[in-house]
């Protein structure tokens, strides 16, 4: 294990993310995107992966934050090291070995909706040595976790166990439901599970992917219950996100009217902010406002991430030693 050495600032307890690091490749047509035809256009690369976007959007709204994953022994690894760096957030529990980065290879139509796209996952196995090694260092002074629930199982046993040991609240995301559905009971462990409409559908089994907002507020009240999850909240586009939780609280928040662009990262964001209003004191529905508002910012631009928000402005009271 080459666990990169650096510099860790004051404070830096805030939220820790945990997951995997991608690189994003992303194809933009010039015109009408023709699936079966060729498409002139633009390719981008760009740093991505769930866990490293949720990082940078909680840092861009104010929160500190420590990230623990692993990047390639690599120039472009360490690209995204010294990005990270930049933005303050503590990059001491990354690890570096090869195929430590994933690739999405993604194009977009017109409307800036994901047309296709391949994964290529990466090796981050070796998470689970950090854990072994610094886990009570990392989780003890934290004040909630964010993690890819569908990481290897034994990573995120490990991960709830210091959370319970410490008694910090853990967030979920998801980049793969398919591994998420071979463990469901893991999900009860989470304080709050964050998914989207087709995700949430092929998690509980049950045919609610194209229900209207009201009609899906109302099974989630119902799924919740009888899967014994604390709360989800539920992204459906345009149509706004649903709430529910195990103590009957539910509700829908309205998406904000914004021109598209790239929808790449809005989900990670609205997790962002999700996470940022339940750790720092807010209720469920207004940490799903928080996270509407800073994922409309995402899809309005290019960008994978947020843009610089005060904590303030989204109503969070963050106390710093």
């Amino acid at each position: 294990m080459n666990v990169y050495q650096v510099y860790k600032g004051d404070n830096m307890s805030g939220i820790v993310v945990v997951g995997a690091v991608f690189v994003d490749i992303k194809g933009f047509p010039e015109a009408a995107y023709i699936p079966t035809g060729k498409n002139a256009g633009r390719v981008e690369y760009v740093h991505g992966g769930v866990s490293r976007n949720v990082c940078e959007d909680l840092c861009n709204i104010g929160i500190d934050t420590t990230y623990l994953s692993v990047v390639d022994d690599s120039a472009l690894g360490k690209e995204v090291i010294e990005r990270l760096k930049e933005k303050n957030i503590n990059t001491e529990y990354i690890d570096v070995k090869e195929n430590g980065m994933g690739t999405w290879l993604v194009v977009f139509n017109e409307e800036g909706d994901v047309a296709g796209s391949i994964s290529q996952r990466p090796d981050i196995t070796s998470i689970d040595e950090v854990l072994d090694k610094y886990g009570d260092e990392i989780f003890k002074d934290c004040d909630s976790a964010v993690i890819e629930i569908d990481m290897e199982e034994k990573t995120v046993d490990k991960i709830i166990a210091l959370c319970k040991k410490y008694n910090k609240k853990l967030f979920g995301v998801v980049s793969n439901i398919q591994e998420v559905i071979k463990r469901r009971e893991l999900v009860q462990n989470l304080d709050c599970f964050v998914c989207n409409q087709l995700e949430a559908s092929l998690f509980f089994s049950k045919y609610i992917q194209d229900l209207g907002i009201k009609e899906l507020e109302v099974a989630l009240k119902e799924r919740v219950m009888a899967a014994n999850i604390k709360s989800i909240v539920v992204t459906a586009g345009d149509h706004g996100a649903v709430y529910a939780s195990m103590d009957g609280d539910s509700g829908i928040v309205p998406a904000r009217t914004v021109k598209v662009k790239d929808t790449t990262g809005a989900g990670d964001s609205f997790c962002a902010g999700v996470a940022a209003g339940l750790t720092y004191g807010c209720s469920l529905r207004e940490a799903v406002e928080i996270g509407t508002r800073i994922a409309s910012s995402v899809i309005v631009t290019r960008e994978n991430v947020c843009p610089i928000f005060r904590s303030e402005e989204l109503g969070l009271k963050i106390e710093k030693e």
